[in-house]
């Protein structure tokens, strides 16, 4: 019933996407944090680029993003991503493009458990000397990351529904290979079901683990 299924190397293909979300949702983490930051810092310029870089990402098709990566900075900037071979470079590029786009997301997220966050609590950390780093990396960040855990796990799942763009620009991960099989076998169905059901083990796991921290965590007020 599955004999369409030799010859094509299907674990690979689906440990490129989880290779592709694990990376690319470390990177979108780090650089939303720094964003979300930026957004609610009392520095104009640092407040102004936050907020434009968001409204900006936001907007532009995640497709525009990962082709530029390839046609912009690789094909016309030469910029190689410390790579020689293309399979690597296209990787790399693509985690460039997924963690740019998502941070975006991250960012919003994180701002919102941000205002969640008696300002009294920020107030009373001012008053006796921590600087603005120090109040939001001690006192207003740990608790805004516990009351977003619910919508930082819709952003992964959508990041890992989202790496299937990265088959734009020849990156080897699962729906790349389904585009190939799909032109060379005649079980259009079977094949869409596999493929299906292996995003399905992907994100269903993901959302109901995240949903039980999230309840674990959540902030009492």
């Amino acid at each position: 019933m599955f004999d369409f299924l030799e010859g094509y190397d299907l674990w690979a293909a689906f440990w490129t996407t989880v290779k592709l979300t694990a990376l690319s949702a470390v990177g979108s983490l780090i650089w939303g944090t720094l964003l979300a930051g930026m957004r609610v810092s009392p520095v104009p310029l640092m407040r102004g680029f936050g907020t434009a870089y968001v409204n900006v990402v936001r907007n532009i098709p995640l497709t525009v993003i990962i082709v530029f990566t390839s046609l912009g900075l690789f094909q016309t900037l030469n910029i190689n991503m410390g790579a020689d071979d293309f399979t690597t470079i296209n990787f790399r590029l693509a985690v460039f493009g997924l963690t740019a786009y998502t941070a975006a997301f991250v960012c919003e997220a994180l701002r919102s458990g941000i205002n969640t966050v008696p300002v009294g609590q920020a107030e009373a950390a001012r008053a006796i000397g921590l600087s603005f780093t120090q109040v939001l990396t001690l006192v207003i960040l740990p608790q805004a990351f516990r009351s977003v855990v619910g919508p930082l796990a819709n952003v992964l799942i959508a990041l890992t529904k989202n790496t299937t763009v990265a088959a734009a620009i020849g990156v080897t991960e699962a729906a790349l290979l389904m585009r190939e099989m799909i032109e060379n076998e005649a079980q259009l169905i079977l094949i869409g079901a596999v493929f299906a059901f292996g995003y399905i083990c992907l994100t269903l796991p993901t959302g109901l683990i995240l949903g039980w921290v999230s309840k674990k965590v959540a902030v009492k007020r």
